[in-house]
């Protein structure tokens, strides 16, 4: 019994809620075509715990490529192996900045309501710096994810487990081998960390990891290996948030028609969950119309969705949809 749909279904009629629907079977149909998927995630929905949905749709083939902040990408990987570290602040609007200092003298980095551990990160730090050195002197470079998908790899990284594996969403990227890029990823703590390193002559230099031109370019050829040529939907785009991650991957297919002078597809499918607002030049409250204009998607026959509400609460009902629960 498919009790999430059920009540979706029945009580899901008018406004957000009916377009949540829409968009949920409409990306139900997309795949059932033969259509792929790229998930783009902005904000921290790692800390949320995303990943105990979206690790089920990459497993189950109902996501091919992810698109993220390097919050994100981390994030999923403090939370895996630091969880039960982690602090809830349930009144974390009533904080003072006295209340937030005490947080910063203790180590703890609040995301909302969620403090994640500086322990956690310099753990991952002492792993990273070696990898990216092992990489630099070898004439290696990988993007941001492959380096975290060799921390995966290492035997001794699970004893640190304390959630199950299956509710890491890069455990299960690794293991389907779904490709995850990371634009901006020097906007992170582990960016910040390999720019340290290379400054204090832990690490070589910066060519060890892919730039986010380089990553584009990974992207944009994935995207014509897998785009159906017409034999099926193009690859769909389910947007959560806004901001690079989802600029950054919707990209490619005008550079490619417009740059490259490659005929390709549109983008097949376009959903975006946010809380943004359109409003005067931002992107992340863009409606999907206005991307028409800028060569991302086609005219008035693709499905397109745009959900005015709170991600961590719609993406995974409209996970739970597309996997029948």
């Amino acid at each position: 019994m498919a009790a999430v749909r059920d009540f979706m279904e029945t009580h899901y009629r008018h406004f957000n809620a009916r377009e949540t629907v829409a968009a949920a079977k409409a990306y139900e149909d997309h795949i059932d075509a033969g259509g792929k998927m790229l998930v783009s995630l902005a904000g921290a929905m790692s800390t949320g715990e995303l990943g105990i949905s979206l690790a089920r749709m990459i497993r189950t083939g109902k996501v091919h490529a992810i698109s993220c902040t390097g919050a994100n990408l981390e994030e999923d990987i403090f939370n895996l192996v630091a969880h039960d570290e982690y602090e809830i602040i349930e009144s974390w609007r009533d904080l003072t900045a006295d209340d937030e200092v005490a947080l910063y003298d203790r180590g703890m980095n609040r995301v909302t309501d969620t403090c994640i551990p500086e322990t956690v990160m310099r753990h991952l730090e002492k792993r990273l710096v070696r990898l990216w050195s092992d990489a630099y002197e070898g004439g290696e470079r990988l993007s941001p994810a492959d380096f975290l998908f060799r921390v995966l790899d290492d035997p001794s990284f699970s004893d640190h487990y304390q959630i199950a594996p299956e509710h890491s969403w890069m455990i299960a990227a690794k293991e389907m081998g779904v490709p995850v890029y990371a634009p901006g990823w020097e906007d992170s703590t582990t960016g910040n960390i390999f720019a340290a390193a290379v400054m204090s002559g832990r690490v070589g230099g910066h060519d060890c990891v892919k730039s986010g031109t380089a990553q584009f370019e990974d992207l944009a050829t994935w995207y014509m290996d897998n785009h159906g040529a017409g034999e099926t939907p193009s690859v769909g785009f389910f947007q959560i948030g806004g901001g690079i991650a989802g600029d950054f991957a919707i990209c490619v297919v005008p550079c490619i028609i417009q740059d490259l002078k490659t005929d390709v597809p549109f983008w097949g499918y376009f959903a975006q969950i946010t809380d943004a607002q359109p409003s005067f030049g931002g992107y992340s409250g863009a409606p999907a119309n206005e991307k028409i204009t800028w060569g991302k998607l086609e005219g008035p026959e693709t499905p397109r969705f745009n959900i005015n509400s709170d991600a961590s609460i719609v993406a995974p009902l409209i996970f739970a949809w597309v996997l029948n629960d």
